[in-house]
């Protein structure tokens, strides 16, 4: 028995692992229009969750409610769509180096590609665009800690957070890296990071 469009995108979705996120162009053997009606269909259904205008989130459902994946691995299934570079920005950077323990309600990530909010349970997720000098650093944790610092500020950064800044980059190879990419950082960053080494 031949199965219909839709048969064989539901089919699709509930084969798919949780945690995966679906577009209209997730399916593009079949019209763009009519895969975005089935989508919110899906949605209606609860076998999906919108979490931003054309983004659906296929997230596991217990009796405790909804449990979402973690939200840096939904932003990097965005990001391999739209083929896009993403980097943590701002407080949520400081919280995940333990310079705060404050968790951020608004989590904000900077991209090369399309400006989104999205909404993950009651947590905010921003995708902002940035200057392209954000995205030339070679090393994930060292971009971290120059976004952390920049967030926390030059005179709020206290000798317990100047304490961490070893460990933080304990595996990161100086010669490869770490020179290199704090070129990019701005002149007090780079002052403080060195200081501590």
């Amino acid at each position: 028995m031949q199965q219909t469009d839709l048969e064989k995108i539901r089919r699709i979705i509930t084969r798919g692992k949780y945690g995966s996120v679906y577009f209209a162009s997730s399916f593009p053997k079949f019209n763009h229009d009519y895969a975005s009606k089935l989508l919110a269909a899906f949605e209606k259904e609860g076998l999906l969750e919108r979490i931003s205008k054309g983004v659906y989130l296929k997230a596991r459902k217990t009796r405790f409610g909804i449990s979402y994946p973690p939200i840096d691995e939904i932003v990097a299934e965005i990001a391999k769509r739209d083929k896009a570079k993403i980097i943590l920005t701002g407080e949520t950077a400081a919280n995940l180096l333990g310079f705060s323990e404050q968790v951020p309600m608004k989590t904000c990530f900077l991209t090369t590609g399309t400006y989104r909010t999205l909404k993950i349970g009651e947590r905010t997720v921003l995708l902002k665009n940035a200057a392209p000098k954000n995205f030339e650093f070679k090393n994930d944790i060292v971009c971290m800690l120059v976004q952390a610092l920049r967030s926390i500020g030059k005179d709020n950064v206290t000798e317990a957070m100047k304490a961490k800044i070893p460990l933080i980059l304990a595996k990161v190879p100086k010669n490869k890296y770490l020179d290199a990419d704090l070129r990019l950082a701005p002149v007090w960053i780079k002052k403080t990071i060195y200081s501590t080494l």
